[in-house]
């Protein structure tokens, strides 16, 4: 069964992990820190977090890490909050590689709805000395497995899934191996390579995971592809978000970025009054962003104006998320000095 769409919020609770795994995709300022993360947002405080879950209007939360269950107490307060603040119907899973049924014991009484283990890779092979059974018989949950596609792997991922298959869990999601910032060395030491120039995804990992469905066993098998998770997870993700976001100034593109009218001065408040007095631009249209110091009008105004104003102007398209991450900028009536 392929992968399906999602509305939930990705809570990192910590970047520390116990388990070293080679292929571990995460990024240079979450791995192996302290810190948390809702999305892109560095978390300082809980209205942090539930604003980053209203803002996207998340149905559910993915917490994970690192491993979440190396701070059980800091996962179990957010899983307090989350029910709390959003009701019983917003649906919370959490991904660990630590098989600890006393630690899923006190999240599921917390009100986890869902594990997913990550077993280490180096246990793939020998999980029946884990107390992944004990776990899976002594929990109300729904607990299944995620790991991704090792191209290489598979022997490991037949008996990882038979095992599976075998305990009675609920579930396997197989994703398609990536590269990214922090593993691509260690996935080239072992001769895995990316399938195309355009693409991070490891060669071969796709067709091993697709032959993995077809693997005769009770136990549901989903797969989630490279391409999948970037084109509709994160887009429908940015989606939601900019709905939410949004100004009467911006406008939402169908990648779910955001068009803005910039124009950067340092003297805003007479940028301002220039707009509004000689343009009649509305108010609601005009936005002072003192995060960037820049004036941001609405793009269709800009456009119709930037060649009057004595001040440099763009166009820029970037992300709706905390970060706001800029990816395109168009000078638009261009000046040779800024005034």
């Amino acid at each position: 069964m392929l992968c399906r769409k999602g509305a939930k919020m990705v809570l990192l609770v910590t970047g520390k992990c116990e388990t070293g795994c080679f292929y571990c995709p995460l990024s240079r300022k979450k791995k192996g820190r302290d810190v948390i993360y809702a999305d892109e947002k560095r978390v300082r405080n809980d209205e942090d977090v539930i604003g980053e879950a209203r803002s996207i209007d998340a149905e559910g939360t993915g917490i994970t890490g690192g491993d979440p269950v190396l701070v059980l107490d800091r996962t179990t307060r957010y899983v307090t909050l989350l029910k709390s603040t959003f009701g019983e119907d917003h649906h919370i899973h959490l991904y660990t590689s630590l098989i600890r049924p006393a630690a899923f014991k006190k999240l599921e009484n917390a009100g986890l709805d869902e594990l997913r283990i990550h077993p280490p890779i180096q246990k793939w092979g020998k999980l029946e000395r884990t107390h992944l059974r004990k776990a899976v018989e002594r929990t109300g949950m729904k607990i299944g497995m995620e790991i991704p596609a090792i191209p290489g792997w598979r022997d490991e991922t037949i008996a990882l899934l038979k095992y599976a298959d075998a305990i009675d869990m609920d579930f396997v999601n197989i994703n398609e191996l990536e590269f990214s910032e922090t593993n691509w060395r260690t996935l080239r030491t072992r001769s895995i390579d990316v399938k195309d120039d355009i693409s991070s995804a490891a060669k071969g990992s796709a067709e091993l995971a697709l032959s993995m469905l077809e693997l005769d066993v009770s136990i549901p098998i989903h797969y989630c592809s490279s391409s999948f998770k970037d084109r509709i997870q994160l887009r429908r993700r940015l989606m939601r978000r900019a709905r939410n976001v949004a100004r009467p100034s911006d406008v939402i593109t169908d990648d779910g970025t955001l068009l803005k009218g910039i124009i950067d001065t340092k003297n805003s408040h007479k940028v301002i009054e220039m707009l509004t007095s000689k343009f009649l631009v509305p108010p609601e249209l005009i936005h002072l962003d003192r995060d960037k110091k820049r004036v941001e009008v609405a793009p269709w105004v800009l456009e119709e104006i930037a060649r009057k104003l004595p001040y440099d102007s763009f166009i820029i398209e970037e992300y709706p998320t905390a970060d706001r991450l800029e990816v395109e900028r168009e000078q638009i009536g261009a000046r040779t000095k800024r005034r």
